[in-house]
């Protein structure tokens, strides 16, 4: 691992100040997430920008947005056993970091304020395109290949992490770069990295859509 990565455990992105501007969550358009993720206002209208940024025959397909506290730390439990039985002794603070590579310790999550989307790419048909590894592989089933400037994949895969990373960052959102998949605004490590002074979004209690 990458010495240099920022990760989602590191006490930087526990320090940037949250001032919650209350914008509601929504549920993204069906054609842009048929599972209809949940997401803040602004980003969805980020995503909706990002995807008419797409070349004719591809598509955004959003899969999961707004995650509960209660699912996220279910998340962070189970992924951390297996992690502390794949390496026995390895203290806490070096488990949580581990752990943070695949699912972002509770307080800082992206997902729990309804600022992150987990999202790929699709054709015509809905059929998703090759990025390299499917969404949600963890470094130990994907050998390291989700994340996103991994070695290891096919040119498709790497033009269509290119061609994702374009999109999406002409509206301003930023990648967890462990996770290919995965796009944030408006949070504590979207502030972070873009030296915004706040997050603009905290944890939020419940998934009410507006």
């Amino acid at each position: 691992m990458d010495d240099m990565t920022i990760l989602l455990s590191d006490p930087r992105v526990r320090a940037v100040p949250v001032v919650e501007c209350g914008a509601p969550l929504v549920r993204l358009p069906h054609d842009l997430s048929p599972a209809g993720a949940l997401v803040r206002a602004d980003l969805a209208d980020r995503l909706v920008a990002a995807d008419r940024l797409l070349p004719t025959g591809v598509r955004l397909r959003g899969v999961e947005g707004f995650r509960p506290v209660e699912e996220q730390r279910a998340i962070v439990a189970s992924y951390g056993a297996e992690l502390a039985a794949l390496h026995p002794g390895l203290g806490e603070q070096a488990l949580e970091r581990l752990t943070s590579r695949f699912v972002a310790p509770v307080d800082v999550a992206p997902h729990v304020a309804g600022a992150a989307v987990d999202l790929t790419l699709v054709d015509v048909t809905g059929e998703e395109l090759d990025l390299g590894t499917p969404i949600d592989a963890t470094p130990e089933q994907s050998d390291g290949r989700c994340w996103f400037a991994a070695a290891g994949i096919g040119a498709d895969a790497r033009a269509h992490r290119t061609l994702l990373a374009e999109v999406l960052g002409a509206q301003g959102l930023v990648n967890y770069p462990t996770e290919w998949w995965h796009w944030s605004h408006g949070d504590r490590y979207w502030a972070l990295l873009t030296h915004a002074p706040h997050a603009r979004y905290g944890p939020l209690a419940s998934a009410v859509a507006a």
